[in-house]
C-alpha cells in the first residue's frame, strides 16, 4: 500500500520509528497526484516545491509534524490561489494570508498539499457546479463524488493523499464523503474558526476533516478546534483530547431513530444499511430509541431562504473592482458590476442570489427570511428536546448512494433534496460525522451520527464503534 493511502496515525508511527521521512510521504502524494489525478480530478492545483521544503524542515514531535494534508478550495492558504471553484477567482486572487485553520494545522506540524476542487463558491451536493473542473467518484466511476466538498472526498477515497480539509454548510463533508466511503466530521459551530474561509452563508459554515479512519478525524479535530478571536462566532470553550476515550464502545449510550427520516423516500438499501447499522450498536450495549424530530418537513424550505439570503449578502464583495476577474471596457460602473458578475458567476450561483436577494428585499423580508429564521428557533428546540432523552441520533446521510453523473442536471430541486438529511444540523450548530458502512450494490453507504453541541466526543466514539464492527 501506498504511503498515500495510508491513515495519519499509521503514517505517525512510522515517522517516529523513523521507518519512513516526511518526504517520502510527499514524494508519494505527488506521485499519486501526477499518476492518477488527471482521471479523478480532485485537485485544482498543488504546489510541489513547497510541500517538500516544508517536507526537509518538518518538526516529529509535534502531534501532525510531516502529514500532508489537502485543502479545499475555498479555505485561504498563504501563497495559494483560492479560487473557491469559480471562474470568477481562476488566475486571479492568491491567498495573502493563512486562515486559522490553517495556522493550527501548521502549528500542529502538519504541511498543507494542494487545492480540492468544489461546487463553486461551496454551493452543491455533486461537485458538477464547479467552475473549473469535473471531479469523479474513485468509489464510484461515473457517479458524483457528492458535493460540495467533492474534491477533498475524491482526494481521499482515490488514495491521493491521507487527508483532506472541507467545509459543511449545508452537508457539504458528510454527504461527499458518504458518497465516497470516507469518514467526514462536521464540527459544532464556533468549534473551529472561520476565519479565512470565503464565507457561504455566516451563520451555517463550519471548517472539518475528511480522512480514512474515526481515529484521524479526531486527530485533525484536535489540530483544528479552539478559540479565535478574529472570528466572533468562535467559542471560548476548552478543548478535549478528541483521541481519548475513542475505543470505549457504546454500551450505556442511548441512540436515537429519529422518524422523520426513515421515509419512503429512502433507497430501500440505504435504509437496510443504515437499519443493520442501528442493530449492531444495539447488540454492543447501546439502547436504540424511536424519537421525533416534528419540525423536520420544514428544514429544506428554511435551509434555502436563510443560506441563498446569506450568501447573496456574502458574494456582493465579487463586484468586479477589488478582486476577481472582471469585464474588459464596461460603459459605465453599472455595467462593471453587472458584466463581471454575468462572466464570473455559474448557473447555481446565480440561482442561490437572485432567491437570497429576494427573500431580503422590501416587502417579502418578514414573509419569507424573518419567518425561516422563526421555524430555525423551532427546529433547534426539537433537537434540544431530543438530546435530553438521547446521547446521539443515527440517521442515513443522504436518501441514496451517490448517483451518476448528469443524473439531477436541470434539476435543482432534486439537488437541494440530496442535503434533507444534513442540513438540519447546520441550521442548529450541532456536529455531525458520516462513518461508511457496507455498500450497496458497490456504491458507498454512509451513517451520520449527530450529536448535541459541543458532542464532538460522543460522536466519535459512535463512530468508531460503527467502524470497529
Amino acid at each position: 500500500m501506498s504511503l498515500a493511502a495510508s491513515s495519519l496515525s499509521s503514517l505517525r508511527r512510522q515517522l517516529t520509528s523513523g521507518d519512513i521521512t516526511a518526504r517520502d510521504i510527499v514524494e508519494d502524494v505527488i506521485a499519486q497526484v501526477y499518476t492518477r489525478d488527471s482521471e479523478i480530478g480532485a485537485f485544482i492545483s498543488h504546489n510541489q516545491e513547497s510541500a517538500l521544503a516544508a517536507a526537509e524542515k518538518a518538526d516529529l514531535s509535534l502531534p501532525l509534524g510531516g502529514l500532508p494534508i489537502g485543502i479545499k478550495d475555498n479555505i485561504n492558504v498563504l501563497g495559494d490561489p483560492c479560487t473557491c471553484g469559480s471562474k470568477f477567482l481562476k488566475n486571479a486572487y492568491t491567498a495573502p494570508y493563512d486562515a486559522t485553520a490553517i495556522t493550527k494545522l501548521k502549528a500542529s506540524g502538519a504541511i498543507p498539499f494542494g487545492r480540492t476542487n468544489l461546487d463553486e463558491f461551496a454551493m452543491g451536493s455533486s461537485t458538477e457546479n464547479s467552475g473549473i473542473q469535473l471531479t469523479q467518484n474513485p468509489a464510484a466511476p461515473g457517479h458524483i463524488p457528492g458535493g460540495s466538498s467533492g474534491g477533498s472526498a475524491a482526494a481521499v477515497a482515490g488514495n491521493l493523499i491521507p487527508a483532506t480539509l472541507g467545509s459543511d454548510t449545508g452537508g457539504s463533508i458528510r454527504q461527499p464523503a458518504s458518497h465516497c466511503g470516507v469518514v467526514g466530521l462536521k464540527p459544532s459551530y464556533g468549534r473551529v474558526s472561520r476565519y479565512g474561509l470565503v464565507a457561504f452563508g455566516s451563520s451555517l459554515d463550519q471548517i472539518g476533516p475528511l480522512t480514512r479512519t474515526v481515529e484521524d478525524s479526531a486527530l485533525l479535530l484536535n489540530a483544528l478546534a479552539g478559540h479565535d478571536p478574529r472570528d466572533s462566532t468562535s467559542l471560548n470553550e476548552p478543548v478535549p483530547d478528541y483521541t481519548e476515550g475513542l475505543d470505549k464502545g457504546v454500551a450505556g449510550m442511548k441512540l436515537g431513530l429519529p422518524k422523520e427520516y426513515f421515509t419512503d423516500g429512502i433507497c430501500p438499501k440505504v435504509r437496510e444499511r443504515v437499519e443493520s447499522a442501528a442493530k449492531k450498536l444495539e447488540s454492543q450495549g447501546a439502547e436504540i430509541v424511536e424519537i421525533s424530530l416534528p419540525h423536520t418537513d420544514y428544514a429544506v424550505a428554511t435551509y434555502y431562504i436563510i443560506a441563498p439570503a446569506e450568501a447573496s449578502s456574502n458574494l456582493s464583495r465579487f463586484d468586479g473592482v477589488r478582486y476577481g476577474n472582471r469585464t474588459e471596457n464596461p460603459e459605465d460602473m453599472l455595467a462593471l458590476y453587472k458584466d463581471s458578475r454575468e462572466a464570473g458567476f455559474g448557473s447555481e450561483v446565480k440561482r442561490r442570489i437572485i432567491l437570497g436577494t429576494y427573500v431580503l428585499s422590501s416587502g417579502y423580508y418578514d414573509a419569507y427570511y424573518l419567518r425561516a429564521q422563526k421555524v430555525r428557533t423551532l427546529i433547534r428546540q426539537d433537537f434540544q428536546k431530543a438530546f435530553e432523552q438521547v446521547d446521539a441520533i443515527i440517521t442515513p446521510v443522504a436518501p441514496e448512494a451517490a448517483p451518476k453523473m448528469g443524473a439531477a442536471a436541470g434539476d435543482p430541486l432534486k439537488q437541494f433534496l440530496a442535503d434533507i438529511f444534513t442540513i438540519s444540523a447546520n441550521l442548529v450548530g450541532n456536529c455531525g460525522i458520516s462513518v461508511p458502512l457496507e455498500p450497496a450494490d458497490g456504491l458507498p453507504v454512509g451513517l451520520q451520527i449527530l450529536g448535541p453541541h459541543l458532542g464532538e466526543q460522543t460522536i466519535l466514539r459512535c463512530a468508531r464503534a460503527v467502524e470497529a464492527g
